[in-house]
């Protein structure tokens, strides 16, 4: 298993669900992360995880920034043997 991090930045109260990625040249900027619900009690956090944990079809967890909108989360990747 190996596991990835990445920095996203996380837009709550959004209209609709969605992962946006950078444009090809600026891959330094973060990951916009669109979700519905509002960053209250953890709300947002838990649907962050959903949306990136179906995205990329992986475990992913929040590993700093829960009470930011940019955060580092990791991305675990399974290797098959």
């Amino acid at each position: 298993m190996r596991t990835k991090e990445i920095e996203i930045k996380v837009i709550p109260n959004s209209k609709e669900e969605t992962v946006i990625e950078p444009e090809a040249e600026a891959e330094l900027k973060p990951l916009i992360v669109r979700v519905k619900e509002p960053p209250i009690k953890g709300k947002a956090n838990k649907a962050v995880v959903k949306l990136l944990s179906r995205y990329f079809n992986a475990r992913v967890r929040i590993v700093s920034g829960t009470n930011s909108r940019r955060k580092i989360v990791a991305i675990e990747e399974w290797t098959k043997r």
